[in-house]
């Protein structure tokens, strides 16, 4: 009988890891995001909505128009001229009037956008469409006209403010949106994209040979290092560096079974990923020249990964290493691009996308570095 029970314990269902995620988040998210947890969580578990990267390097000129027509619109531009608009405002109240109220108005304003390259497009639907982008097609020359991809994705590349001639590293580059989101600002003198993991990285080098001409796939250079010893590949060479760490992946953890972190037998590596990402923010650190800029990221809504690992970072900075950190701040970007993602206002450090039922993009979290 012993025995018997046994067999029928070990037959006995086993708990998803989608909902092991869920639990975990219940207790987890809803301190943190207080009354924002149930809308934040049904948007976890409804279509995430996507955008469309245009590619700069394909022919493929009648697309945005095709898009338009659809009433998709690019957000980055749109974000542009709301910059620009907002300055042209402040200027003019500051001609003709004077006061501390207006001054107060006018400071409020957003700021001439240099931080966001006019060269990144990236089409969405607008929010409350759930309407779905068509397969990106070939050009003459067989280079895929955009890349599909959550457009909060976007945010720390537009963060990050390549400038022209940039050495930049992507730390953890695969699958290869961000890294093909970098080469479209059309400002990287060179671009190293690693990923610790070679099957991934075969994925990037898919994304390459769609979506960019070999002359420009010859500034780029793809490796396979773990990325917690770059700094002793190359060690303070870079103006830029993007660390889009490993994560909970929030989003695929509440919805998908396959390659869930929240499964059983991942419950370590789970827990261990706060060090890991310290490990490779501090990397990417270490990488990056004196007066160089970060962005470090994440697509999950953890605070032990986000602004903890950041924390953590600027102390083991300072204490091991001498080196002076500062985060930047990135507010304006919550006022540009309002229309299009929901922002947690409340993030301490950088700034977090929420999902949202109108506007389901995200999570994505970023916090701008200066070393």
């Amino acid at each position: 009988r012993h025995r018997h029970k046994e067999k029928w314990a070990a037959t006995a269902p086993r708990i998803p890891s989608t909902r092991l995620a869920l639990h975990h988040f219940d207790s987890s998210y809803s301190l943190p995001l207080g009354a924002l947890w149930p809308s934040v969580r049904a948007g976890l578990l409804c279509e995430q909505k996507y955008g469309a990267l245009l590619n700069n390097f394909a022919a493929a000129d009648h697309v945005p128009q095709e898009l338009e027509l659809l009433s998709a619109t690019d957000f980055v531009s749109q974000a542009l001229q709301k910059a620009q608009r907002g300055a042209a405002v402040g200027e003019a109240a500051t001609g003709w009037q004077e006061g501390s109220e207006v001054m107060a108005q006018a400071e409020m304003s957003p700021p001439p956008c240099v931080s966001i390259s006019s060269k990144i497009k990236c089409y969405t639907f607008p929010r409350g469409d759930i309407t779905r982008f068509r397969p990106a097609r070939p050009d003459s020359l067989g280079l895929l006209d955009y890349y599909l991809m959550d457009a909060a994705s976007l945010l720390p590349v537009l963060a990050l403010n390549v400038q022209p001639g940039d050495f930049v590293l992507d730390l953890c580059a695969a699958p290869g949106g961000k890294t093909l989101a970098l080469l479209q600002t059309g400002f990287c003198g060179h671009l190293a994209a690693n990923d610790v993991s070679v099957s991934r990285t075969k994925r990037l080098y898919q994304v390459l040979h769609s979506y960019v001409p070999k002359e420009v796939r010859d500034t780029v250079s793809v490796t396979s290092y773990d990325g917690r010893d770059w700094d002793q590949v190359k060690g303070g060479t870079f103006h830029k560096v993007l660390v889009d760490v490993p994560c909970t992946t929030d989003r695929h953890s509440a919805m998908e079974e396959e390659n869930n972190i929240f499964h059983k037998r991942r419950t370590k590596e789970r827990q261990m990923l706060p060090m890991l990402q310290l490990q490779l923010l501090m990397a990417g650190i270490l990488a990056a020249k004196p007066g160089a800029e970060l962005v470090y990221s994440t697509c999950s809504l953890s605070p032990l990964q986000n602004q903890c690992v950041v924390e953590r970072a600027l102390d083991v900075a300072a204490a091991q290493f001498n080196i002076s950190v500062h985060v930047e701040d990135l507010s304006h970007f919550r006022t540009l691009f309002q229309d299009t993602f929901s922002f947690f206002s409340d993030c301490g450090l950088g700034e977090l996308v929420l999902p949202h039922l109108t506007a389901n993009f995200g999570p994505m979290y970023f916090c701008k570095l200066r070393r």
